[in-house]
């Protein structure tokens, strides 16, 4: 194991650690968390050792909490008692490689996490936005009280180690076919139609990875076809606190190709939405994000028969819109135009690493 993620409390009795901070959602079950917790009890006093995982929604900054509002929704929690030992999970090689790397008085602990809560996504704060951004996250927290659950004890915050891991999905092995679209659209003043087909290779892409659209334009009209483009826009769907969806494009771009009238158009465009040409856009989903690690764009939410759509916490999905711009004719010329759009979903998703 090349490295260890640990977390020290303020008052340096309890020492967190884990071996990794991504857990993958395999869809029948997630990655079991095995962490360990090293404990200096001097300062203890007759206090006991709890370590909660918990997801949660965030949508406003820690130092927005006042006069009793909090902006945090707890999804999913769970707690675990370790000193005085209560919890004695069976030991995996994590705690073994843990344990030996932390020595003495070291005490393991290991949770399972459902498969139906959402996975790790964050909201791209603005470039003025401070504090922690909202989105749905998981927190793994040790803490020293006298109980467990208990609303009316404070609990120190010098007591208190914490570490945000992430829950993620994988793209499925099997890539099913691409979609296809197609519009027959009619003008006044004109006998015959523009029809507009926009197709992709598979269903699924990864983050990264070039997109090809192949386009086919049919101009029967007395018109021309100026110029078109292709955005890709991300909708997120907030469907915790409130009905909040909104839709971003992550990707634009005209091509001035034009289809004079009764003449064809046949092409295939590569496109690349990237989160390294969005970095201004308050608001757009992100896969989890780690302290000072980089992103991605958020992955397609896998949805689930069986799950309900309030456990899912925020929604993502994509789709890439092909828009023609087509010139009036007659006495206004180029001063009017319509449009013909067609729309095909995307699933943007990370490949599943190899098995080394």
């Amino acid at each position: 194991m090349a490295k260890v993620f640990k977390k020290t409390s303020k008052g340096g009795g309890l020492t967190l650690c884990l071996g990794k901070r991504d857990y993958v959602d395999h869809v029948d079950k997630v990655d079991q968390i095995d962490g360990v917790v090293k404990l200096d009890t001097a300062d203890f006093g007759g206090r006991k050792v709890f370590v909660q995982l918990a997801c949660a929604f965030r949508y406003g900054s820690d130092d927005l909490d006042v006069m009793g509002l909090c902006f945090r929704k707890d999804i999913w929690i769970t707690h675990v008692q370790i000193y005085p030992e209560n919890h004695k999970p069976s030991l995996s090689e994590m705690h073994d490689t843990l344990i030996k790397k932390l020595g003495d008085n070291t005490y393991p602990f290991s949770f399972e996490i459902p498969n139906n809560l959402p996975c790790s996504v964050s909201l791209q704060p603005g470039p003025d936005d401070k504090g922690k951004a909202c989105g749905v996250d998981f927190e793994v927290k040790a803490f020293l009280a006298n109980d467990k659950c208990n609303p009316d004890e404070t609990i120190e915050k010098k007591d208190t180690a914490r570490l945000v891991v992430r829950k993620i999905q994988y793209a499925p092995s099997q890539v099913g076919a691409g979609p296809k679209a197609d519009i027959c659209k009619g003008f006044m003043m004109s006998d015959k139609p523009v029809h507009l087909e926009a197709s992709l290779t598979k269903d699924l892409y990864f983050h990264g990875e070039s997109i090809p659209i192949k386009i086919k334009i049919n101009n029967e009209t007395n018109k021309t076809v100026k110029k078109f483009s292709v955005t890709v826009e991300q909708t997120t769907d907030i469907v915790l606190y409130s009905a909040d969806k909104y839709s971003k494009s992550v990707y634009n771009q005209e091509f001035g190709e034009t289809v004079e009238s009764n003449s064809t158009y046949e092409n295939t465009l590569n496109i690349t939405p990237l989160l390294a040409d969005n970095k201004e856009k308050r608001g757009l989903a992100l896969d989890g994000r780690l302290k000072d690690e980089d992103t991605n764009l958020a992955s397609t939410t896998m949805m689930r028969s069986s799950v309900e759509k309030d456990v899912l916490g925020i929604l993502v999905s994509y789709k890439i819109k092909i828009n023609l711009m087509v010139a009036g004719g007659g006495l206004l010329g180029g001063l009017t135009s319509s449009d013909v759009t067609v729309e095909l979903p995307l699933m943007l998703m990370h490949p599943k690493p190899e098995v080394s």
